[in-house]
């Protein structure tokens, strides 16, 4: 990682880890966290950290039999880490709204929501709600998710006089989308990653005009070594070899999984940021989002096209 080292004005840069962001005085004792996608790479680390820190963590897991068996691997870990599971597949509205009905049923608060779990262009799939599986997982779930979510985040915040805080996962790939940003008449065949930030864009400004004590921000992590290009059929009958290769090369240009997690996890938590809403960043340090990432008229409009979607 030695194209990695210069700090930014946060102190920190793309080589810090998440536990060197969140390592100096922060004590996040209860405070309670939900993060998707917890199963592996940049989720499971962060549910690590944070629960190093303090936070009960509530993984959202697909495979609950895996799930259990990460949360003991955290457990073991750090005895003192206070983790849980819930079954949630985000590719379908039913386990969204099943998941956050029993976190709402549990009547524990909600401090911070972490938007990770993603897949990377797929073979074409619909979901069970016959929606494209990229833009139903990536990012119709966490719209739904967030949306089920947010008065109980709203009054966690009012009760405990503590900022909370939504981090949604994108990717530099948002600036590869459509010249018109999104094609509404074809929402079925684009990429998620503009929406994302659309999405928590959109969620700030509403925040801030309703004076709740929540702030939403995107986060771009950074490219891993692993899984990069399994759905690419590009490399089809030689994935092993070029995996292997990227593999090398990665471990001197890309970022392992400790450092891709250290944005999510500075975002979520650190106290720099306190008040800061509605911005985008990447590498531990606020970054710039493509314009139409933050066109405020691409926001609302997709804001009103989704809630039509959910509310079908």
């Amino acid at each position: 990682m030695w194209l990695f080292m210069r700090n930014g004005p946060s102190g920190f840069s793309s080589a810090s880890t998440a536990e060197e962001v969140l390592t100096n005085g922060i004590d996040a004792s209860g405070l309670n966290a939900i993060v998707t996608g917890a199963s592996s790479g940049i989720g499971l680390e962060t549910a690590r950290v944070l629960a190093k820190r303090g936070v009960h963590v509530v993984m959202g897991i697909r495979n609950m039999g895996v799930g259990e068996k990460l949360k003991q691997g955290i457990i073991k870990a750090n005895p003192a880490a206070n983790v849980d599971a819930i079954q949630l597949d985000l590719s379908s509205m039913q386990s969204v709204r099943n998941f956050a009905s029993q976190f709402t049923s549990s009547g524990l608060p909600l401090n911070i929501l972490i938007n990770n779990a993603g897949i990377m262009v797929p073979p074409f799939t619909l979901s069970p709600d016959n929606i494209e599986l990229q833009f139903a997982t990536n990012y119709l779930g966490h719209f739904l998710l967030t949306h089920l979510l947010l008065d109980t985040m709203k009054k966690t915040a009012r009760d405990t006089k503590r900022e909370g805080r939504i981090v949604n996962l994108s990717s530099v790939a948002h600036r590869n989308s459509y010249t018109e940003g999104i094609r509404f008449d074809k929402i079925n065949d684009e990429k998620s990653y503009s929406k994302l930030i659309l999405h928590a864009n959109e969620l700030a400004r509403w925040l801030k005009e309703e004076g709740a004590d929540l702030t939403a921000n995107s986060v771009h992590p950074g490219v891993i070594t692993t899984n990069l290009f399994r759905h690419l059929g590009i490399f089809e009958g030689n994935l092993g070899i070029f995996e292997g290769l990227v593999s090398s090369v990665g471990r001197l240009v890309l970022k392992n999984v400790q450092q891709v997690a250290s944005t999510t996890c500075y975002v979520a938590l650190h106290p720099q940021l306190k008040g800061v809403s509605g911005e985008y960043f990447s590498n531990n340090n606020l970054d710039k989002a493509d314009a139409k990432a933050t066109d405020k008229d691409l926001a609302a409009k997709l804001w009103d096209y989704t809630m039509d979607l959910i509310n079908k």
